[in-house]
């Protein structure tokens, strides 16, 4: 008997989602539902949220920038004063009829506005509220400023990273918001999962330095282990696994990962020595440790002769744990995420043509919709509020004469 066929309709296909969110947590989390089918009307401040406020050079006040281009297609976008009584009201209204509610504010931020957890509560029982925070809603630490480079230093994250001597150093990207990010989405999935036993919404809340912790796995065992906590910030290195590390070619660098006795084999037949496999400097992981100038020599000769690409090929053939180091500009043209959808050419009306990113979930192995760009501030506010609360056009006009969208 045949299978049957998959689904035709995304997941989240009929959810009604507002996002609050700003910056990166809360939006990211609302943009994976927008691309798993949900509604998503993300809220701005009549002045806009502060992505389209943004210190990047050469963006514009009040139109998208690079980054609220990235992580806002496929949202509807609605202008609303939640300052505004009548804001306010309009809000509860938007959330008796939504299924999920999301926002990344500080802790009670909208219990003070007259919009806790309660009322929302009240307006709409089957209502997920999903709160992203820095630090959690209670303990001594819950009113503390949270950004993301912030929490990385209190997590731990910024104590490991860097090299061994000298100071730590923060993180490149913005770990700790997609983290809490994910996590976010995921507990909104448990919540709508729950709901669909029970009936009722709850409060859903990630903590942004609670979300990241688990990512500090290998250094918290290292820590386990040697008991020095110096020993857990290496560089591009591992405190016991060698080769682990980023190596010299022709053209760059390119990282190589051997973390069992197979690997180091593997490489060494990559390289065309397989008698280094041998080798009495090298042939147990504790050996190759105490000749690390030497283990690093013999594979930088080869390495060092080499572009990039010709390594990675050789890696791939031959079963080992490798990859070019690319440059961002390298990494936005990749033919593997482009073929597979991933990442996708669209004409945004802000920026041009730009490369964006769809959603690493994937569905019935379907790389999901089209690409919609982020919204204009309040480009959909009749739209919304029409579909939504059926309000008809005198009305709506005269929110916008009252400034409240």
């Amino acid at each position: 008997m045949p299978d049957d066929p998959p689904p035709s309709e995304p997941p989240l296909a009929g959810l009604r989602v507002l996002d609050l969110g700003r910056y990166y947590q809360a939006p990211y989390a609302a943009f994976l539902m927008a691309m798993a089918g949900a509604d998503v009307v993300k809220i701005e401040a009549l002045g806009g949220e502060p992505l389209r406020r943004p210190p990047e050079p050469g963006a514009t006040r009040g139109r998208a920038s690079y980054a609220l281009a990235m992580l806002n297609s496929n949202k509807r976008g609605l202008r609303l004063d939640l300052k505004h009584e009548a804001g306010r009201e309009l809000l509860l209204r938007l959330a008796s009829v939504a299924d999920v509610l999301l926002e990344n504010f500080a802790p009670g931020a909208l219990g003070r506005l007259g919009l806790g957890d309660e009322v929302l509560r009240a307006s709409n029982s089957r209502l997920i509220h999903a709160s992203g925070t820095g630090y959690g809603s209670h303990g001594p630490d819950r009113d503390a400023l949270a950004l993301d480079p912030v929490v990385q230093a209190s997590s731990g994250i910024t104590a490991v990273t860097g090299p061994p001597k000298g100071p730590p150093y923060k993180a490149g990207p913005s770990l700790v918001d997609f983290l809490s990010g994910v996590h976010l989405y995921a507990g909104v999935m448990a919540a709508l999962y729950g709901r669909e036993k029970s009936g009722r919404g709850r409060r859903v809340e990630v903590a942004m330095q609670e979300a990241v912790y688990p990512a500090l796995t290998s250094c918290l065992a290292t820590l386990y282990y040697t008991g020095r906590p110096e020993a857990t910030r290496t560089g591009n290195g591992h405190h016991a696994l060698s080769p682990y590390g980023l190596y010299r070619a022709a053209d760059g660098h390119v990282a190589i990962l051997c973390t069992t006795e197979q690997h180091w084999r593997r490489l060494a037949r990559a390289m065309g020595r397989p008698e280094l496999g041998d080798d009495a400097r090298f042939s147990s992981n504790r050996s190759r440790r105490e000749n690390t100038a030497a283990l690093e020599a013999e594979i930088e000769a080869w390495s060092g002769a080499r572009s990039r690409a010709e390594i990675f090929e050789a890696a791939k053939a031959c079963g080992v744990v490798a990859a070019p180091v690319r440059r961002l500009d390298e990494v936005i043209d990749d033919p593997h995420m482009h073929e597979r959808g991933m990442l996708v050419w669209v004409d945004h009306p802000d920026l041009g043509r730009v490369v964006l990113p769809k959603s690493p979930i994937r569905f019935d192995d379907n790389a999901g919709p089209e690409l919609v760009p982020s919204a204009a501030l309040g480009e959909h506010n009749a739209e919304v509020l029409g579909e939504w609360l059926g309000m008809t056009s005198p009305e709506i006009e005269r929110l916008v004469r009252d400034d409240v969208i």
